[in-house]
């Protein structure tokens, strides 16, 4: 099966600047070499604590952000992504392959064929009150990216706008409303239908149902499962809520420092998650028994500066596991079978 969307050694730094002129001193190392393939009609699961750089993936990947070096690459066959990569070795300056990147490689698109891009790739944000302009009504919101992109105006945008909110179980009497006469749930599915009205094959939801209770959040889970099966949808689903990845997502990939240390099929990783990072992440889903405790992985200390990583493994000086191989080299992703793929030299050696 070709992939939808293939990720190779993406990275996003952002610099850090210091001294009398300002100058470009160090970098925080938000997304630092990730490679990983999203299949089409799949719901690709990531996971991780706060500030390992998920958010700043998914932006960087719909190109909200520019990447800082590597490669996004959007519906193209395999064969040609590989001859980027043999013309990457071999001749690196090579016209052919200049011309590759520019057409083929998203990390490379600007202008209008960025923004005629947009069309096929949204993000639904973590908490639509901020995300929603409370100035303007729900017909307006919903309308903007059909307006926007030139796909429709008038009363055909408005008929469009109308079934939209009907999919997402909303109707013609929230038209002439604003975002604050709505609850959290409600105004979710106004971002919702925001992001599906220019009909996207790939669509990027960050954290959609923290900021909602827990009856409105399987409420919402159900929509995106309809809407993924009614519309084709691609999703990238991000959470710290795990039991709700695990809900949802076909596969998952485990976030530590701006790397992935871990990525298997949902059902293997929750399973038998084999990093020792991922280990102490699952041990920490509470059980729905009083009467049951979960014995905990060992994790120590706090995660590391992204400004100034550890070398090696990152992980490593939280490690029960460490060797002293882990603090020179970096472990790189290793299919350990089953479509399972781990970054640590303790569980692949």
């Amino acid at each position: 099966m070709e992939p939808l969307m293939t990720i190779e050694v993406l990275k996003k730094y952002y610099p850090v600047l210091g001294g009398v002129l300002r100058r470009r001193i160090a970098d925080v190392k938000a997304v630092d070499n990730v490679t990983f393939d999203i299949y089409k009609g799949e719901c690709f699961g990531v996971v991780g604590e706060s500030g390992c750089g998920k958010t700043t993936l998914a932006k960087t990947i719909i190109r909200l952000l520019s990447p800082s070096a590597g490669h996004i690459f959007y519906k193209i066959p395999t064969e040609l992504a590989e001859a980027i990569k043999v013309l990457e070795k071999d001749s690196p300056k090579s016209r052919s392959l200049k011309y590759l990147l520019r057409e083929y490689d998203q990390a490379y698109v600007t202008g209008a064929r960025l923004r005629k891009m947009r069309r096929h790739m949204q993000i639904v944000y973590q908490d639509p009150t901020t995300s929603l302009d409370p100035r303007m009504l729900v017909k307006d919101i919903v309308a903007e990216p059909l307006v926007s992109q030139g796909l429709q105006s008038g009363a055909g945008a408005m008929e469009r706008v109308l079934e939209t909110l009907q999919m997402v179980g909303m109707g013609d009497k929230h038209l002439y409303r604003y975002p604050h006469e709505f609850s959290g749930g409600q105004r979710q599915r106004i971002a919702v239908a925001r992001a599906i009205i220019t009909r996207p094959e790939f669509i990027v939801l960050d954290e959609p149902t923290s900021s909602v209770d827990v009856s409105v959040r399987a409420q919402l889970l159900n929509m995106f499962q309809d809407l993924q099966k009614n519309l084709g949808l691609t999703y990238m689903f991000i959470s710290h809520d795990l039991s709700v990845v695990e809900c949802i997502s076909h596969r998952v990939a485990v976030m530590y420092l701006g790397k992935i240390v871990e990525q298997a099929r949902t059902e293997e990783l929750y399973k038998n998650p084999l990093h020792p990072y991922a280990q102490a992440l699952f041990s920490s889903i509470p059980i729905p028994d009083p009467t049951r405790r979960r014995e905990r992985a060992p994790l120590s200390g706090e995660p590391p500066s992204p400004v100034n990583p550890p070398a090696g493994c990152r992980f490593h000086p939280r490690c029960s596991l460490a060797m002293d191989v882990c603090k020179r080299q970096e472990p790189p992703l290793i299919d350990v079978g089953k479509e399972h793929y781990v970054a640590c030299f303790a569980v692949t050696k």
